[in-house]
């Protein structure tokens, strides 16, 4: 079955939601130059409330390692997702449950994804000076090809009406939304934050 990672969370009604809805993980943003930036103590607020089995994930764009430690201690967080320009020797040092985002433009972008030892790889839409959250989505035949470095996570433009689509053609590891749910930057829609969750779980069935 697809993993399913709902990203961006900034309050504790749309992280519940998406936990009753179904999804397996939430992402925490803590790049402060995003919209949805999320203040550690606040997440720290809402994770404390997640019940067992959801997995929160800590999001960060070039941060130091110091203050990435802090975070992941003081919010009870133990999977992290590196969407800057985190080097394979950086990401090594947060063990076992690392996930890392290529911004994926042709096949070239691949490529990079050899160096690395992670978790997953997290494939994004690529966007000209944009850290992810582009709401545009990608040529999903090079995700395919991707699959030969690892588990994949496909993130970028996804949305409740081009889901099923996607999964059905890369069979990712996982998938990852954020804005493709959202009513406005870092407020999920409830309805599409149920649809999308409903239609990768069909298009997931054996």
């Amino acid at each position: 079955m697809v993993k399913i990672k709902i990203c961006g969370i900034t309050n504790i009604d749309d992280a519940m939601a998406a936990v009753d809805y179904g999804a397996d993980a939430l992402g925490f943003n803590f790049f402060k130059k995003s919209p949805r930036y999320i203040d550690p103590h606040k997440a720290a607020e809402i994770i404390a409330q997640l019940p067992p089995f959801i997995v929160p994930v800590a999001i960060f764009v070039n941060e130091r390692e110091e203050r990435i430690r802090e975070i992941l201690q003081s919010a009870c967080i133990h999977g992290v997702q590196f969407h800057g320009d985190e080097t394979p020797e950086f990401c090594q040092r947060f063990g076992n449950n690392v996930i890392k985002a290529f911004q994926i433009k042709d096949k070239e972008s691949i490529k990079h994804m050899a160096h690395y030892r992670v978790s997953a790889y997290l494939l994004d839409s690529y966007r000209e000076g944009v850290r992810g959250g582009t709401g545009a989505t990608f040529d999903w035949h090079l995700a395919v090809v991707a699959k030969t470095f690892g588990r994949i996570i496909l993130a970028g433009g996804l949305n409740p009406d081009n889901v099923a689509e996607a999964v059905k053609l890369v069979q990712p590891y996982g998938v990852d939304v954020a804005g493709g749910v959202e009513r406005e930057k870092g407020i999920k829609d409830h309805a599409r934050l149920k649809k999308f969750i409903v239609e990768v779980r069909r298009a997931s069935r054996p």
